[in-house]
């Protein structure tokens, strides 16, 4: 089985759309697929438009959020949630094609445990998306070791075993497929053209580049072993908390330095704290409808 997770938040004008599009591609593999979307706490009729479509179709799933959460626990709940042996996420605005995922499902079956989609041609601003993605996915790629030249494509295929590995705290879906463990010889890609939005707005904007950066200084400590990295960060946290206290009757310039180094320290231990909390205790709460 096929599963296509989808998360979404206030998309009313854009789900049914995508949904024909998205069944007319599937039934055309001649494989049984299911198709899970994921409401993550839309203030808009998209729950009423979700239930309207599972009225119609059976392979269609419907996991309601109890409140916004953001499209890392929605994707974890989709994920974890999945029957299918491949397991595709995409984005529920229609700016994935759906064309594309016998294409995802044709280069996996080659022996890959996750296939990316490659936007070659992105349908946004330069400054405020293209931009500040570009850089992103150079320092993704330099940090975990995954040359994926855009990990902010959600679309996406895998095998079912490596997406139930992690529960994916805010922001580390970023780091899609690097956090699930997963080699570069593991990965492949797929181009794939980027379509423009037709209703709604984006829910991305410029700020989220700092969020990568606060959440890539964290991934190197938790990747592999979370209570650990924790335990590494507490020392280091601890160390440089002596040094700063060392440095008060130096310099203002060492001392400055120092004050930065701690900061960072303590921003790094509250993130993989969190990411320790998220695998301990889930991301995600949602019932099925």
């Amino acid at each position: 089985m096929i599963s296509i997770v989808i998360p979404v938040h206030n998309e009313e004008k854009n789900i049914e759309p995508l949904y024909k599009e998205l069944k007319d591609t599937l039934d055309k593999l001649k494989e049984e697929y299911e198709i899970i979307f994921v409401n993550d706490g839309s203030t808009d009729k998209t729950l009423e438009v979700l239930k309207k479509i599972k009225a119609q179709d059976k392979k269609v799933r419907v996991l309601n959020m109890d409140r916004n959460r953001g499209e890392a626990a929605a994707l974890t709940a989709g994920f974890f949630s999945s029957k299918g042996d491949i397991v595709v996420s995409m984005d529920g605005d229609g700016q994935n094609d759906p064309s594309y995922i016998p294409k995802l499902i044709e280069k996996l079956k080659e022996g890959y445990s996750v296939v990316s989609g490659y936007r070659k041609k992105r349908k946004e601003p330069f400054f405020t998306r293209r931009l500040p993605s570009a850089v992103a996915n150079r320092l993704i790629a330099l940090v975990t070791g995954i040359k994926v030249r855009d990990v902010g494509c959600s679309l996406k295929a895998y095998r079912s075993h490596v997406v139930k590995k992690i529960q994916i705290p805010h922001g580390f879906h970023r780091f899609i497929p690097a956090i699930f463990g997963v080699k570069n010889e593991e990965v492949a890609e797929v181009e794939v053209i980027d379509r423009p939005r037709l209703h709604g707005k984006s829910h991305y904007n410029i700020t989220r580049t700092f969020e990568v950066i606060r959440e890539l200084l964290t991934f190197p400590f938790v990747v592999k072993d979370p209570e650990c990295g924790l335990l590494c960060v507490k020392r280091f946290l601890i160390y440089n908390l002596f040094l700063f206290l060392l440095s008060l009757p130096l310099s203002l310039f060492m001392t400055l330095i120092l004050l930065v180094i701690l900061a960072i320290n303590v921003m790094i231990w509250k993130n993989a704290s969190r990411f320790l909390t998220a695998q301990r205790e889930g991301v995600f709460d949602c019932t099925e409808l």
